[in-house]
């Protein structure tokens, strides 16, 4: 007996899935796209819900006991042609699998006092994002905090970028980052920012302490209304006239820097 293959780019499954690759329809339709072998082993690892998962005949003759793993947490499952998977795909040369999974953005503050925290305005660049939550991950950051004109969390490329460490680490979308910023101080948690020209190195800074760090826009930096608001103002040293580093590098520079301050306590 064959094995029934969808072969058709104008199922009407398939359709649905392909607009996910759009911001519009995944807030439509609560759901986001994952693909890739890394990200469907780093779901089932942490297990993440699956909703429909497509793969090709040859990844799952690759792959069995992912296959088998998979086949047991999700929903759906439907064997594609490979001509399938490149339409709902947003990878030019796709793996053989890609999967739908569901929304799951909090804008819900955690209630325990965190040690570390990241709050980043206006952050518009995927993979920047991704390369922050792998580096956060890294560095035992607590929670990042976005407002709600950032990238999306569940952009592709984020995900991606992030190399499966995003489904480690608890992201809060906010609408009132000034309002939350608040709230961490009155817990305790000192909150600094990083602003060009400030008097103070980020170096020169105790960072044992339960501390909330601000990072900006790649190109105009925090706003007034959070700069306000910060205990302390640092910067990052730049020689040679650079005028900006990339905001992944920057946050990573911040946070190992708390992680040596930490060990060397």
């Amino acid at each position: 007996m064959s094995e029934l293959i969808l072969t058709s780019t104008k199922n009407s499954l398939i359709k649905e899935i392909r607009k996910l690759q759009r911001t519009k329809e995944r807030r439509s339709q609560n759901l986001f796209l994952l693909e890739g072998t890394n990200l469907i082993e780093a779901a089932c690892r942490w297990n993440y819900p699956l909703i429909t998962v497509c793969y090709t005949p040859e990844w799952r003759d690759r792959h069995p006991q992912l296959r088998a793993e998979v086949d047991r947490k999700a929903q759906g499952i439907e064997l594609v042609t490979s001509e399938v998977l490149e339409s709902i795909a947003t990878t030019v040369n796709p793996d053989g699998i890609v999967a739908t999974a569901p929304k799951q953005e909090s804008d819900i503050i955690p209630a325990h006092k965190l040690q570390l925290g990241l709050v980043f305005e206006r952050l518009q660049d995927p993979g920047n994002l991704g390369t922050i939550i792998r580096t956060a991950v890294a560095t035992a950051v607590d929670t990042i905090y976005l407002s709600r004109d950032s990238v999306d969390i569940d952009n592709p490329k984020v995900l991606r970028s992030s190399v499966g460490e995003w489904f480690r680490l608890p992201m809060v979308v906010s609408d009132n980052l000034p309002e939350l910023v608040k709230m961490h101080q009155q817990q305790g948690v000192r909150v600094v920012a990083t602003v060009l020209g400030a008097s103070q190195s980020y170096w020169d800074l105790d960072l044992t302490r339960p501390t909330l760090i601000l990072l900006g826009n790649e190109g105009a930096g925090l706003s007034a209304d959070l700069v306000d608001l910060a205990d302390q103002k640092v910067e990052i040293p730049l020689e040679g006239g650079v005028e900006s580093l990339n905001v992944a590098i920057a946050t990573a520079l911040l946070l190992y820097e708390v992680r040596r301050q930490i060990k060397f306590a």
